[in-house]
């Protein structure tokens, strides 16, 4: 079949097709490009916002497409993506294509994702070095207006993703622990610890405590009605006690009762129990809509074994050796990103601070250098860890290395991300049999969701960018940015505005306050 004649035909959702491109590399690799080759370049707002997308077009089937992925195996990633160190949003492109299409065509489709970003990254990085050191007033206007929408939109993004993950009183609480636990704290090991929690805190729920409480509730119930039928029957025995009767004039009919009793309560307590088991998959009983295979080109355990050992056999040697003396500005540059990409967890609210220490302190990058890239970021479209090409580009760039110094960045703060979701995958398919791993997925991803939130707040606090010396400030600062937020808001999610078309929205905002308030 011709390739023109397998894209159109993917398109229009023929089956006959998929099952060609599901056949041959070649062919693989082809689907890839056609379900990815405009995300690098469309997927604007961060990793909340790039989840939300990708769910549409993998889970959902958007605009005629084949679904790679049901609702169950997109929240186990979630959640695998968000537990594991590294990029989420990357992470996630990438296991996406790794089940659907194997290696090859997932690192095709990382490239494609992240490509793109980088290339403007590094372009930024080239002119920001040739600048003058304070900017327009109108350039500041215009990075605020960018950043006042970007916050908007990932706002949009945590209440989608939190109506989808919240099933039950459980998770909406941890969802609420997230949110609200993230905010006042931000180092490394805090992010961590709270999903370990909220996956802890279910875990203990789904297998003991939802079965406890059910049994103590039915218990309670069947004494409540053993109470009031007691008290029926002695008014209707002319206020004789029950208890007082003879016990072989009426042992039948307590017995009786209690019998009837008891067995509600048994039907009462065995409620529980099936809650667990519908929330517990058993393994691949359940079939799968047409069309999704996530079991063909799955990862060998033992190779997946290997890979974690090796990845953290590589993590050690580097850290050694990253702790001595007169060591090349290249291998710091590239020890320092593979650190940040190993020991990040949370994605982009947790990575800004790590790195500013990485390149700031030593006196790499410089503290207006770094402010403007951070600001430009977030209105780049793909994962926000290219930052670190950016960084990377600007650290090596006075020895007219800027080229090697991005790929440096590049490299260092994906490698470690993407080699532990590769190993993962090997074993995820023996663990998500596992009900205890089933119910600590359900409380990371619940957990995650929460911390997206934490996003939305962290991005509010430094998204007023100023000239002169003053920085960065809150948006809520000036009521013009709360405007902008919230009509971004509201646009995307009750209009259905699509993500560029809101940052432009922001934009142009950022234009018109520097035109009419200043």
């Amino acid at each position: 079949m011709p390739l023109s004649a397998i894209f159109r035909s993917l398109q229009s959702n023929r089956p006959d097709a998929y099952q060609a491109v599901k056949g041959g590399l070649g062919l693989r690799l082809w689907e890839i490009v056609v379900n990815y080759w405009d995300l690098g370049f469309t997927a604007f707002g961060g990793p909340p916002v790039h989840f939300q997308i990708m769910r549409k077009r993998f889970v959902d089937g958007e605009h005629g497409r084949i679904p790679w992925i049901d609702e169950q195996t997109y929240q186990e990633l979630f959640a695998i993506c968000q537990a594991l160190p590294g990029p989420g949003s990357t992470k996630f492109a990438f296991c996406v294509a790794l089940i659907h299409a194997g290696f090859i065509p997932a690192v095709l489709a990382f490239l494609i994702w992240s490509l793109p970003g980088a290339v403007g990254m590094f372009a930024l990085a080239l002119g920001v070095e040739r600048i003058d050191e304070v900017l327009p007033n109108l350039v500041y206007a215009l990075l605020s207006g960018l950043n006042a929408s970007t916050v908007g939109i990932i706002a949009v993004a945590a209440v989608q993703l939190a109506e989808k993950s919240i099933t039950d009183p459980l998770t909406r609480m941890l969802v609420i622990l997230g949110a609200c636990a993230g905010l006042p704290y931000n180092a490394l090991w805090y992010f961590p610890v709270l999903m370990a929690i909220g996956g802890t805190v279910t875990v203990f729920w789904d297998l003991w405590g939802r079965a406890k409480f059910g049994r103590m509730r039915a218990r309670f119930s069947r004494k409540n009605r053993n109470e009031q039928r007691e008290a029926e029957e002695s008014t209707a025995s002319g206020a004789v006690p029950l208890e007082t009767r003879s016990p072989t004039r009426d042992g039948g009919l307590q017995r009786r009762a209690a019998g009837r009793v008891e067995a509600s309560g048994a039907a009462t307590a065995q409620t529980p129990r099936n809650s667990v088991e519908e929330i517990i998959p058993e393994g691949n009983a359940t079939p799968q809509p047409q069309g999704i295979d996530t079991v063909s080109h799955g990862i060998p355990v033992k190779v997946g074994i290997l890979i974690i050992i090796g990845f953290f056999v590589s993590f050690i040697a580097l850290m050694t050796v990253r702790g001595l003396d007169n060591t090349p500005l290249e291998f710091d540059l590239f020890a320092n990103m593979y650190l940040a990409g190993t020991i990040i967890f949370g994605g982009g609210p947790v990575v800004i601070p790590l790195l500013r220490e990485y390149v700031v302190e030593p006196g790499w990058v410089s503290s207006r250098d770094f402010l403007l890239g951070l600001a430009i970021i977030q209105a780049f479209p793909g994962p926000n860890f290219n930052f670190a090409v950016y960084l990377g580009a600007l650290t090596l760039n006075r020895d007219s290395s800027s080229v090697l110094g991005a790929f440096l960045g590049y490299l260092g703060i994906f490698f470690p991300g993407i080699t532990l979701s590769i190993g993962v995958q090997s074993i995820w398919r023996v663990l998500r049999t596992k009900p205890a791993v089933v119910s600590l997925l359900r409380g990371v991803n619940s957990t995650a969701v929460g911390l997206v939130f934490t996003a939305v707040y962290r991005l509010w606090e430094i998204g007023y960018l100023q000239g002169g010396q003053e920085g960065s400030g809150s948006l809520g600062l000036d009521p013009w940015w709360v405007v902008v937020a919230a009509v971004t808001f509201s646009s995307v999610q009750w209009w259905n505005v699509p993500p560029p078309v809101a940052i432009l929205g922001g934009a142009i905002g950022g234009i018109a306050w520097w035109g009419v308030v200043r």
